[in-house]
């Protein structure tokens, strides 16, 4: 990747601490569902996906669709603690700040849940105006439709673009789209993200500019950098 023109953001377990909140509520609606599934079997599961095909998810493991105001009731609940509990992913705020290439956000939640999101944790004022979710194309991710829809009207090529993700999901949608894939290893297993075709692996914030520099530069498959084991490595091309 030698020329880098846009980074684009996932929203949720990579800008914002919520996919652990978010996803203790699931949980625990599965659960009242009669659905025996741990905060673990959520990561493994259904992180990444809309909603749309957690719904097909649920249908399939329970044999029938789940309440008709599940979804309604999963919002109330998540955003009451989104509100009471969320902050910001450790040393994100300063790497926006510091930034000097044109940044984005583009998630599977719909435009409502990241402004939540966003402006419960002070991050909002960075993304005015590059905000992409979902609800804006036809397919979710791991289609590249979002990322893809992101790009253009940024007015950047997609081999420009590098994508930051934290799900295997959001990784494959990011191959898919023909960008630069970025694996942030906080709550998914690294191994995961790889599998999935992310060109680095990395798992704190704040090295994310030095990652994106070092990508640029060209690093070889296999470097490790400032030898910190948990910063990645590079996927075998």
């Amino acid at each position: 990747m030698s020329n880098c023109e846009l980074v684009i953001f996932d929203c949720d377990g990579v800008l914002v601490d919520s996919e652990r909140i978010t996803n203790a509520v699931f949980c625990s609606m599965l659960n009242e569902l009669g659905l025996n599934v741990s905060l673990q079997d959520m990561f493994e599961r259904f992180v990444g996906l809309s909603m749309a095909q957690c719904l097909g998810l649920i249908t399939q493991m329970l044999g029938k669709p789940p309440p008709s105001n599940f979804v309604d009731e999963l919002g109330l609940r998540s955003a009451t603690a989104l509100r009471e509990k969320i902050t910001a992913i450790p040393g994100v705020e300063p790497v926006l700040a510091s930034l000097l290439v044109p940044y984005c956000v583009a998630s599977s939640g719909d435009h409502e849940k990241i402004r939540l999101t966003l402006g419960a944790t002070g991050l909002l004022k960075y993304f005015k105006d590059k905000i992409f979710s979902v609800a804006d194309v036809e397919r979710p991710k791991p289609a590249p439709d979002v990322f893809l829809f992101a790009a253009r009207s940024l007015g950047v090529k997609p081999s420009a673009c590098a994508v930051v993700e934290d799900t295997p999901t959001g990784v494959c949608a990011g191959v898919a789209a023909g960008m630069q894939v970025f694996g942030f290893a906080l709550d998914v297993p690294a191994h995961r993200l790889q599998e999935a075709g992310a060109n680095f692996i990395f798992s704190d914030m704040h090295q994310f500019p030095r990652v994106l520099q070092n990508a640029q530069q060209g690093a070889p498959a296999g470097r490790r950098l400032h030898g910190a084991p948990e910063l990645g490595r590079w996927r075998s091309q």
